[in-house]
């Protein structure tokens, strides 16, 4: 959900690059004195970074990119994503094994495992973390252990108080129903209602992060040792690479080497974040007074950036670009890193609130190739498909055949005369009624206004007028859950490397804006393409395990699911992220890879001599 800026989203991740969606000081260009912050004169030991606005240090709460890549440092799941990689490796787990059903698996976790106040990590705590996730009203997750794994459980509903002081449901797991048991100190067992083929994948994300057993009383049975607020800003304790030092929101937070932890020991004594939600102050911060180590293109507006500083580029057999970028504002010269990333950009439409035939006059007329290069300065990849390339179904080749093949709205073209035509054949466009809608975008964006400006002024000329709007993220989200949306820009970046992760968003029945927390703000329904969706997700539902029969099955689905959406124009699909990092040549930063850099750990960062 972005394009180089950062956004929050309640089921939306916030993302940077040119893919995600809204979301992330002004005069905060640190001075040089000696502080660690500025121009050099740090230690050397402290990691100096860049992070947008946070909400939570809490695992089980946090929806957005900026608490998340913090909560990444501080706390360890059972699985991971090594170096955001999308192979999992075990982290807090010595092995596991799988019943012949594929429903139950065994965990045996390392042995003297410490979490950061010396207690050491049992199978008790795991258990513990996970009943939060799926009983806690502070979660905000619970559908990934009840209905992405899909734990065995029963279910209830609790009311709580939102962010907005609203009353809001929250369907939750019911006291101790998980079928989850701690069968012995260090070995827990985990039963699923049916077999699931990205398991392990999910429960490396940090929702699943452990924590001291009992540490909040926000479930039944545990009175906790400290109350969920100081928990969750500070005194967070998890068992990951890094220790919580401190946090002041819209300023700074800090975390220091855990010297006892289980794996590869920092090499860094600590990271410090500058929290700003202003893009500029964060390129003078750290791209003109250099105080910050490693930066992303949400550091980077738009504005600033130049394709043509992209040099000396070769491809690994990742795909991931590698070269240089210089010279930056501050005269220096920068290791660059682009990665594609499991992520998409779409626009969005209400369908009860914008006909059809306006939805795919503007697929006609939008050039997704040409905005990409014209507007986000080549900073994504032009989409067709929600589902992105690297985890289509047979992969980039095939996403880009079935897209050149089968697009019905023209690959990488503006059609101008077919635009008109379909307005045409249900009484609109030039000669016939007019059509207005308004187009709304995450306030702090800077490039999707100029993708609204350009379709709206192509929509005149075929008299459709569309109003380009902008809110803040927070208030986009809400209006789209209230159904006040006639259509709307975000994105998605992945919770877990499938297809189904998206497209689950296109499921027609939960899309109903006049139900409790629709996955999107469409209403989709009634036709015969929400019809082959619906079907097509069941389908996709009723094959979920591992088996390459299953995989067939669900392959087969994805692409109807796609292709549904083509027909209706739910989701006008715009790009794919290209995730660019920049870093001053004094820090040893490994790559990271198609998750994003907001699953990457930092404990494996060096830094030199900074000039």
């Amino acid at each position: 959900m972005t394009d180089t800026d950062n956004l929050t989203r309640r089921r939306f991740l916030k993302a940077t690059g040119g893919a995600a969606t809204a979301a992330a000081l002004a005069g905060c260009t640190g001075d040089g004195d000696g502080d660690g912050n500025g121009n050099g004169n740090s230690s050397g030991k402290t990691l100096q970074l860049i992070n947008s606005t946070m909400t939570t240090l809490d695992p089980v709460k946090a929806t957005d990119t900026a608490s998340g890549t913090v909560i990444q440092q501080i706390f360890d799941p059972l699985m991971n994503y090594p170096n955001a990689e999308i192979a999992v490796e075990n982290l807090l787990v010595e092995n596991h094994e799988v019943s012949d059903d594929q429903r139950t698996y065994t965990f045996k976790l390392k042995e003297g495992v410490k979490f950061h106040n010396g207690d050491e990590v049992t199978a008790s705590d795991v258990v513990y973390s996970w009943r939060r996730l799926a009983e806690s009203t502070n979660s905000r997750r619970s559908y990934f252990i009840l209905d992405s794994i899909g734990v065995e459980h029963e279910t209830t509903t609790k009311t709580y108080t939102n962010e907005d002081g609203e009353e809001e449901e929250l369907t939750v797991a019911k006291t101790n129903s998980l079928s989850l048991e701690a069968t012995g100190d260090y070995e827990l067992e985990m039963t699923l209602v049916e077999p699931f083929h990205s398991t392990l994948e999910m429960l490396a994300y940090t929702s699943f992060a452990v924590i001291p057993e009992g540490i909040i009383g926000d479930i039944e049975g545990y009175d906790g040792k400290v109350k969920h607020g100081q928990f969750a800003t500070k005194e967070p304790v998890g068992a990951g690479p890094f220790k919580f030092k401190s946090w002041t929101s819209d300023d700074s937070a800090e975390v220091t080497k855990y010297k006892n932890y289980h794996g590869e020991k920092a090499k860094v004594d600590g990271i410090h974040w500058m929290i700003s939600s202003d893009a500029d102050a964060q390129h003078t911060y750290g791209f003109i007074n250099k105080n910050a180590d490693i930066l992303y293109a949400g550091n980077l507006p738009t504005s600033k950036y130049s394709q043509d500083k992209v040099k000396d580029t070769s491809t690994d057999d990742q795909g991931r670009i590698v070269g240089k970028y210089g010279s930056t504002a501050g005269g220096a010269t920068m290791d660059y890193l682009g990665v594609s990333t499991i992520s998409s950009y779409y626009m969005g439409f209400n369908t009860e609130a914008v006909p059809k035939a306006v939805r795919q006059a503007c697929a006609y007329l939008m050039n997704q190739e040409r905005l990409v290069n014209d507007v986000f300065k080549g900073r994504g990849e032009a989409s067709h498909h929600f589902t992105p390339p690297m985890i289509y179904p047979g992969g980039a080749n095939k996403y880009k055949s079935h897209a050149e093949n089968n697009y019905p709205y023209g690959y990488n073209e503006s059609q101008l005369e077919k635009a008109e035509q379909v307005l045409k054949d249900a009484g609109y466009g030039p000669g016939n009624e007019s059509f207005s809608f308004t187009f709304t975008v995450y306030q702090s964006s800077t490039t999707w206004p100029k993708v609204g400006n350009i379709l709206r002024d192509q929509l005149k000329s075929v008299n459709v007028n569309m109003e380009v709007n902008n809110a803040p993220f927070n208030t986009l989200l809400s209006r789209g859950r209230n159904g006040n949306l006639e259509a709307y820009s975000l994105g998605w970046v992945m919770d877990w490397p499938a297809p189904d992760n998206f497209l689950g968003l296109l499921y027609p029945p939960l899309t109903d804006t006049s139900k409790s927390s629709p996955q999107s703000y469409t209403n989709w329904s009634g036709t015969d393409a929400a019809n082959q969706a619906t079907s097509a997700w069941e389908k996709i539902q009723s094959n979920r395990g591992p088996t390459d029969e299953a995989q067939s099955a669900r392959n087969e689905a994805y692409v109807t699911m796609e292709e549904a959406n083509w027909e209706d124009v739910v989701f006008l699909p715009t790009y794919h992220n290209l995730e660019e990092r920049f870093s001053y040549e004094w820090v040893d930063v490994p790559k990271y890879g198609g998750a994003g850099y907001s699953r990457q750990m930092y404990n494996n960062v060096e830094i030199g001599e900074r000039k």
